[in-house]
């Protein structure tokens, strides 16, 4: 499920914080260096990061001159919230449980 893959991909801190940064900066998009620096990561730990973020549908790169520009793809966060919207109202509106 699509859902559960953008929910992994988004669990670990890290990664949160690039796609966070990525979608601030639509549509521009970073390089893999900037985002390691602006996210205090090692830049040899930001492409296991960035692969996990793609394979999640959530990352797309281009190739611009001698740097590749990574930025956000919001469409499966459309998935997401439809998904956690459905366990949700699953769930019964008065449902005071809290995470």
């Amino acid at each position: 499920m699509k859902a559960m893959q953008v929910m992994s991909a988004l669990s670990q801190q890290t990664r949160l914080d690039v796609y966070t940064r990525l979608v601030a900066s639509l549509p521009e998009g970073m390089a893999a260096g900037e985002l390691a620096t602006a996210t205090k990561t090692a830049p040899t730990a930001m492409s296991p990061h960035l692969a996990i973020l793609s394979r999640a549908g959530l990352v797309k790169s281009t190739k611009v001159g001698r740097s590749i520009i990574y930025r956000a793809v919001t469409q499966p966060l459309d998935g997401l919230v439809e998904f956690l919207s459905t366990i949700h109202a699953l769930s019964g509106s008065n449902s005071t449980t809290e995470l």
